[in-house]
């Protein structure tokens, strides 16, 4: 049996709202050969039938209330192809040729990983990052997680020396993985948009930015230099950015005067 290109991981609940646009562009890729894994946490709203309706190969796990870090590692367990990524129900690929340019750099670089960038759709609008993305260094990723999940990939054969995502946290489990990874691989940094990345109320991300970012100190204080200036640095970042989150709050949520 050929040994497919990539094994493509989507985690859903409840995921009908969006569900059909992330398949649609997986199942549109060109040039590629995907094992396609669903992993539902006990969806009630039609999430499962706009699944069963794929006419492609496709599997279907059922992980019931066990979290999004254990839906993707069963479906990493479950995985056959020679490269990696999860990608979210509210997520989709930006463009028909995503996972060929992939491939492409996988086989012309010798990577065992790679990201790309995302852009955000909010209210129907695809809109560019923000910010200036650093050049990748293990040093620049402890400053913060310039990573995007769904526009990251790994091989097969790297994954399986992790112990997958972290099941103990709830939004910093992929800056844990890819720490995680670093000290394996250096990964191969694709400065081009691949994957759209939807922002809505639902979104975890977006729903409890607080938590995420005191969760993403606690997995920034275990991997960097155990010295007391280093740990005094990345406080001091962890304080300007929850200033900057709290003022960000604060106008979204301001009364006109």
């Amino acid at each position: 049996m050929t040994t497919p290109d990539f094994s493509i991981i989507t985690c859903t609940l409840n995921s009908a709202q969006w569900i059909k646009q992330s398949i649609r562009s997986v199942l549109r890729q060109n040039l590629v050969s995907i094992d396609y894994i669903f992993v539902d946490g006990g969806s009630t709203d039609g999430t499962l039938k706009k699944i069963q309706s794929i006419t492609s190969p496709y599997k279907l796990l059922h992980r019931p209330a066990a979290g999004i870090s254990d839906a993707m590692n069963a479906g990493i367990a479950k995985a056959t192809g020679k490269i990696i990524a999860c990608l979210h129900s509210d997520d989709f690929y930006l463009h028909a040729n995503v996972l060929a340019t992939v491939a492409e750099r996988f086989n012309t670089t010798g990577c065992e990983w790679l990201f790309g960038r995302t852009s955000s759709l909010i209210d129907g609008k695809l809109r560019p990052e923000n910010f200036k993305v650093p050049t990748y260094t293990r040093q620049a990723l402890l400053k913060g997680n310039f990573i995007p999940h769904p526009a990251t990939f790994v091989s097969r054969e790297l994954m399986q020396k992790t112990d997958g995502f972290n099941t103990e946290l709830r939004y910093a489990m992929d800056y844990d993985l890819w720490l995680r990874l670093s000290m394996l691989a250096e990964p191969f940094q694709l400065n081009l948009p691949l994957t759209a990345f939807r922002e809505h109320e639902g979104s975890l991300s977006t729903a409890n930015r607080m938590a995420a970012l005191r969760e993403d100190l606690q997995v920034r204080l275990k991997y960097a230099p155990q010295d007391p200036l280093a740990r005094m640095l990345h406080l001091a970042r962890f304080q300007i950015r929850k200033f900057r989150q709290l003022l960000q709050t604060n106008q979204k949520y301001a009364k006109p005067a």
